[in-house]
Parts: structure tokens; C-alpha cells; sequence
């Protein structure tokens, strides 16, 4: 066994042991207090450049699952890869034990690169952070590394596809704005009998035949996507039904001149209450994001559609017209609860309405 060091920028250090790659690592310290769902998670590209903290204490028993694609998806993941740059849990199991497991967490990790640390008091490292917001920091194994601050990227440049892939199933034709697209929002689509045509994030799709458009999750500041907002600028214009959601409810704001903000610690998990402003009811989702959408600063023909009901930032948005909408949370869920799945089948009913 092997000794590694999480160090934050405030200099605070936390000891533990090494269970995956054995090489140093910096980004962002953030942390999920989702009880299952590591594999969907750590393929999940909007977790780019962060180092993640697992707050549930037991992590790795059900082990990895096997990589197999079913059209051009991966089955058990929401990516081709993991994004994170390293994980942080408190008990790592050793021995794992699931059907469908084909190894361990552990060599998963380092088959991929990525460091893990078990043995640290994660308690106390998401207390330090949701009192302080999230930190910049560094996994140190073999040797130490400069702390970079992944936020001043474009990160949504590095997980966007390079050239556009289409997914056949029916006749509706939805456009794919890919920032870093989970695989499950692209399996909710096809399995309601759309073909999706997924693009670049920065990608003219001024030529091509669609019927409605998604933009998709991502990581980091929303303002570093700025050929997205023109994009997204252009859609609206031409009245297109078009569906946000994380990233893509960020960006539809910056679109229509309205603001967005880094939150203290963000929102990663699985159990996040969301309200409805039309209905008045509650949702769980899934969440997984660290900047928000500021609701004060939206114009007068857009609406906040869901707020959240512990810290009443934002969660989505509405145009008055409904054609234009987008959520904050993932109705897409892989891993969560499935409450706001719904919410596709509302946005494909203005599709085809409105095609």
C-alpha cells in the first residue's frame, strides 16, 4: 500500500492511501453525496478537471461494469472514458461483488490513468468545503505538481465530439449540441423514436435538416462556450423548439443577454429538490454542476421554470411562447431518480407539433 496526499490551495492536507493510478493529479476538489451510481459519475464529462469527493462512506462494492456499446453508446456508462482527474472516498472496498461486474473500481482507475485515494476523513474535506466553496487542490503520490485552476479553460472544447455522428431511429430529427453529452440524454431520445444528429459544440449547422434542438450538459464557466451562445442566439431567432439542460440552461441564458454565476460548492448528487413554479410540485433529480443561472437578471418574455428548494437558485427556465425551455438538473438521470423524464416527452410534443 502506498501513501498519497490531497494538499488544497489553502495549504490543508489530508493523508490517506493510493487504490488507483499511482501518479500525482491537480483540479478542482469538489464532492457528491449520491449513495450509488460511481460508474455513470465518473463517465460523466461534466466532472472535467475536478477531483472528486464521494461523500458515502463505502465505495467499490459492486465493482465496474463491462464495456459493451449498443448503438454507438456505451450500455453502462454515460461516456467512453472517465473524466474526473481523481477520486476521493472514505472506505474503499477491495473485494467486490455484483453480477454484472467485470473488475474492480480500482483497476478501473488505473487501467484509465486516474488516481484514488481511500482513507480520508470525507467528512470533514465536504464540511471544509461547503464552508469555504470548492478549492483548488493536487492528489500527490510519487511526486508533487503545480495546483491549476481548470476553470480558466474551455473544457467544453476538450469532451465535445470532433465531427458530427448521427443516430438513426425515426423520422423526428433532433439537433445535438454537444458539450459533453451524457449518453442517457441521447438513449432518451432514440428510444422515443428520434434520430439524433449530435454536432461539435462550436459546429455550423446552418445546412443541416432538424426538426428541434438539444444542448447538451458540460463542465466549466458557461461564458468560455461563446460560439454555443451565437449559436444558441440563432435558434431562437428562428423559432425552433430547443431543450437545455445543465450547461445548455446556462447557455440559453447567456443567449438572451441574461447572467450566470459560480455557485460556493455547486450541486452533485442524486437527491436535489427541485419546484416547478407552474404546477407548485417537487421533483428529485440528478445534478451536477457548478455555475447557475442568475433568475433576476432574465427579460421580461422568459420565466424561471424550477428553483431549487434548499438554496432557491435557479433550476431552469421557460420562454413565455414554450418553445424555448431548459433545466438545470438532468431528466436524463444515469445515475438518479427518473421524476423529470417526463420533460422530454413535453419537448418532442412541441417537436412534432410544431414540425
Amino acid at each position: 500500500m502506498k501513501k498519497a496526499r490531497l494538499v488544497l490551495e489553502d495549504k490543508t492536507e489530508f493523508t490517506g492511501i493510493s487504490f488507483g493510478s499511482e501518479n500525482s493529479s491537480a483540479g478542482e476538489v469538489v464532492f457528491n453525496t449520491g449513495m450509488v451510481g460511481y460508474p455513470e459519475s465518473l463517465t460523466d464529462p461534466s466532472y472535467t478537471g475536478q477531483i472528486l469527493t464521494l461523500t458515502y462512506p463505502l465505495i467499490g462494492n459492486y465493482g465496474i461494469p463491462p464495456k459493451i456499446k449498443e448503438n454507438k453508446l456505451m450500455k453502462f456508462f454515460e461516456s467512453e472514458k472517465i473524466h474526473i482527474r481523481g477520486l476521493i472516498v472514505s472506505d474503499y472496498s477491495q473485494n467486490h461483488s455484483h453480477w454484472n461486474a467485470k473488475q474492480s473500481l480500482g483497476e478501473w482507475l488505473k487501467k484509465n490513468n486516474i488516481p484514488g485515494i481511500y482513507g480520508i476523513d470525507t467528512r470533514a474535506l465536504t464540511q471544509k468545503l461547503r464552508e469555504k466553496g470548492v478549492m483548488l487542490g493536487k492528489i500527490i503520490i510519487n511526486k508533487d505538481i503545480e495546483i491549476n485552476d481548470p476553470n480558466i479553460l474551455n473544457l467544453v472544447s476538450e469532451v465535445s465530439c470532433k465531427k458530427p455522428i448521427i443516430y438513426e431511429k425515426g423520422k423526428t430529427k433532433i439537433l445535438l449540441i454537444d458539450c459533453g453529452v451524457k449518453h442517457n440524454i441521447i438513449r432518451s431520445l432514440t428510444k422515443r423514436n428520434c434520430s439524433v444528429l449530435r454536432v461539435p459544440w462550436n459546429h455550423d449547422f446552418s445546412d443541416m435538416d432538424y426538426h428541434g434542438v438539444v444542448i447538451s450538459n458540460g463542465p466549466g464557466d458557461p461564458k468560455k462556450c461563446i460560439k454555443t451562445i451565437e449559436n444558441t442566439k440563432k435558434i431562437i431567432r428562428e423559432k425552433t423548439p430547443l431543450f437545455g439542460i445543465c450547461l445548455g440552461n446556462q447557455i440559453m441564458a447567456l443567449a438572451i443577454g441574461a447572467d450566470t454565476y459560480k455557485l460556493k460548492y455547486g450541486h452533485r448528487s442524486q437527491n436535489q429538490p427541485c419546484i416547478n413554479t407552474k404546477n407548485k410540485r417537487c421533483y428529485i433529480t440528478s445534478q451536477n454542476h457548478g455555475f447557475a443561472v442568475d433568475s433576476k437578471t432574465l427579460t421580461s418574455d422568459w420565466e424561471e421554470w424550477f428553483f431549487n428548494a434548499n438554496d432557491k437558485t435557479n433550476e431552469g427556465i421557460i420562454h413565455k411562447s414554450g418553445l424555448f425551455r431548459s433545466v438545470q438538473f438532468h431528466p436524463e438521470s444515469t445515475p438518479g431518480p427518473l421524476d423529470t423524464t417526463h420533460l422530454f416527452d413535453k419537448f418532442l410534443e412541441i417537436v412534432r407539433k410544431n414540425s
